[in-house]
C-alpha cells in the first residue's frame, strides 16, 4: 500500500545559502547589486514546494524573455498562471512595477530641454509605453526647446484615437511664448509606423501650424520601447 506523504515545505529565503540570499545582498552592497530575479525573489518573499524563491523569479523573468517593460504589461490572471504567484504576490508585483514607472516619469515635473527626436521620447514613454489604448499628447516649446508644458490631447481605443486640430491650437496658444510642437501618440500593437491616417494628420497639422506662425518639429509614435519619428525619417515634410 502507497503511503502518501505531505510536499516538502516551500523554501523561503532565509533558508537559502549566504551567498544565494539577495536580502543580504541589499544589506550589504545595495539595491543596485541585485540582479531583476533577486528583486523579484525579495518582493515574492518565499518559494514553493521544490523550488526556490530565486527560482520562481528566474521562472517569471524568462516567460518575459528578462524584459521588466514586457513584465509591467502583464495584469493580476498574468502573474497567478505561475505556481507559487496568487493574487497577493501578483498584486505586490505590479504596484512595484508601476512605482518604477513612476519615478521614471517624475521628471515630467520639470521643463526639460526638447531638442531631438531620443529626448522626446524619453519624455513620452513612461507616459504611452504601456497603455492598452491609444492616446494623443502635444509637447508645446519655446524658441530655445524648452517644454512650456504637455498636453493630453484625446483618448481612443486599442485602434485609434481622435486629433481635433482646434484642440491642439488651443493647447498650444495657451503658452505666450510657444513657437514650435512635438505631436505624439502610441501604437498598443507595438507596431512602430505610421499609418496613412497617421501621414494625414501630420500633414495637415504642419500646414494650419505655419498659418499661425508655429512649426510642427516632429509627429512620434511610440511602439512599447521602439519609436518611430517623422522628423528622422525625413517624412514630416512630404
Amino acid at each position: 500500500m502507497t503511503t502518501y506523504s505531505s510536499p516538502p515545505p516551500a523554501l523561503r529565503i532565509k533558508d537559502l545559502g549566504p551567498d544565494d540570499q539577495p536580502r543580504e545582498k541589499l544589506r550589504h552592497l545595495g539595491a543596485r547589486a541585485l540582479a531583476d530575479a533577486e528583486i523579484i525573489a525579495i518582493l515574492l518573499g518565499s518559494g514553493v514546494p521544490g523550488q526556490s524563491v530565486l527560482e520562481v523569479a528566474r521562472r517569471l523573468l524568462l516567460s518575459a524573455d528578462h524584459d521588466l517593460h514586457q513584465l509591467a504589461d502583464w495584469n493580476i490572471t498574468d502573474f497567478c498562471r505561475f505556481k507559487g504567484i496568487g493574487e497577493v504576490r501578483a498584486i505586490r508585483l505590479m504596484a512595484a512595477l508601476e512605482l518604477g514607472r513612476r519615478r521614471e516619469s517624475s521628471t515630467l515635473r520639470e521643463r526639460p530641454v526638447l531638442s531631438n527626436s531620443e529626448q522626446c521620447v524619453r519624455y513620452l514613454r513612461p507616459l504611452l509605453a504601456d497603455l492598452p489604448h491609444e492616446e494623443f499628447h502635444l509637447l508645446c516649446l519655446n524658441r530655445a526647446n524648452t517644454l512650456l508644458g504637455a498636453h493630453l490631447i484625446s483618448k481612443g481605443g486599442v485602434t485609434a484615437t481622435v486629433a481635433d486640430a482646434k484642440l491642439i491650437f488651443r493647447a498650444a496658444l495657451s503658452h505666450a511664448t510657444v513657437t514650435s510642437l512635438v505631436i505624439a501618440h502610441n501604437h498598443p500593437s507595438g507596431q512602430a509606423f505610421p499609418s496613412e491616417a497617421d501621414i494625414r494628420l501630420t500633414r495637415k497639422l504642419s500646414r494650419a501650424a505655419k498659418n499661425l506662425d508655429l512649426h510642427v518639429l516632429d509627429h512620434l509614435i511610440i511602439a512599447g520601447r521602439r519609436y518611430y519619428s517623422f522628423a528622422d525619417e525625413g517624412t514630416l515634410e512630404r
